[in-house]
C-alpha cells in the first residue's frame, strides 16, 4: 500500500518504520523543520509541509495513495487532515489519532474518520483485559462503531471447557476470530477445544455486545 503520515513526531515515525517493514511505501508530512530527520526512517518520502493545507497535499499527489493516517499531536490537525484526506482526495481509509479522550466523540465519519485510535483508551483496554476474568472487554473500535473488537476470558472453571468452538451459541453478527491461549493465537476452528483460561477474542457489533456476554458466561 501507499500511506501518508500527517506528523512525523515520535509517534508519526514509529508508524512509518513499522509499515516500511511490512514492505508499504511511506510518505511523512511534516510542517516543523527541526523534525525532520530523514536518517530516523530511512526508506521513507519525506515533505515539509502543513498537512492541513490543501496545496501542500495536492502537491504531494494525496490522491494516489490508499491510506492516510492523521497522528500529530493535535486533534484539531488531525480532524482536519483527515476530512480532506476523505473529500479532497478519496483516500479509501482514513486513521486518526486522538490525543485526548474527550475528543473522541468528534472523530467519526462526519470528519472523515474510518478508524480512531486513542492511545488512552487502548492502554486502559489492556489493563482491563489483563485483570478481567469473566468480563467482556471493548479493544477497540472500527467503522464508527459499526463493529468492535471485543475480549472475554473464560473462567477457569467454565463448563465449557474441553467442548469444540462449533457448540458456541452466538449472538447475531458476532464472530469468533481468535483464541489465546498461553502464549499461542489459535485461529479457530469448528472442531476445536475450548479451555478454562482462554481469552476468546470477537469482531461485534455494539448492539449484540452484552447478548454476547451474556451467552459466555453462560457456558
Amino acid at each position: 500500500m501507499k500511506v501518508a503520515i500527517a506528523g512525523a513526531g515520535a509517534v508519526g515515525r514509529s508508524i512509518a518504520r513499522e509499515l516500511l517493514h511490512n514492505k508499504h511505501e511511506v510518505m511523512l508530512l511534516e510542517r516543523r523543520v527541526d523534525n525532520i530527520d530523514e536518517a530516523s526512517v530511512p526508506g521513507a518520502t519525506w515533505i515539509n509541509g502543513d498537512a492541513c493545507e490543501l496545496d501542500n497535499l495536492e502537491q504531494a499527489q494525496l490522491h494516489t495513495y490508499d491510506v492516510m493516517v492523521a497522528a500529530t499531536g493535535d486533534d484539531k490537525a488531525n480532524l482536519v487532515v483527515s476530512l480532506l484526506a476523505k473529500t479532497e482526495f478519496a483516500v479509501d481509509r482514513v486513521v486518526a489519532r486522538v490525543n485526548d479522550p474527550r475528543n473522541e466523540w468528534l472523530f467519526d465519519e462526519g470528519w472523515g474518520v474510518d478508524v480512531a485510535v486513542s492511545t488512552p483508551r487502548i492502554l486502559a483496554s489492556l489493563v482491563e483485559e489483563a485483570v478481567s476474568v469473566g468480563d467482556l472487554v471493548r479493544l477497540m473500535t472500527f467503522r464508527q462503531g459499526q463493529a468492535n473488537l471485543v475480549e472475554i476470558t473464560l473462567p477457569q472453571d467454565t463448563s465449557f471447557a474441553g467442548k469444540p468452538v462449533r457448540k458456541l451459541v452466538l449472538p447475531r453478527d458476532a464472530a469468533l476470530v481468535a483464541i489465546l491461549r498461553g502464549g499461542r493465537v489459535i485461529v479457530p476452528q469448528a472442531d476445536d477445544p475450548v479451555e478454562g483460561g482462554d481469552e476468546l477474542v470477537f469482531i461485534a457489533p455494539a448492539e449484540v455486545e452484552e447478548a454476547l456476554r451474556e451467552a459466555i458466561l453462560s457456558l
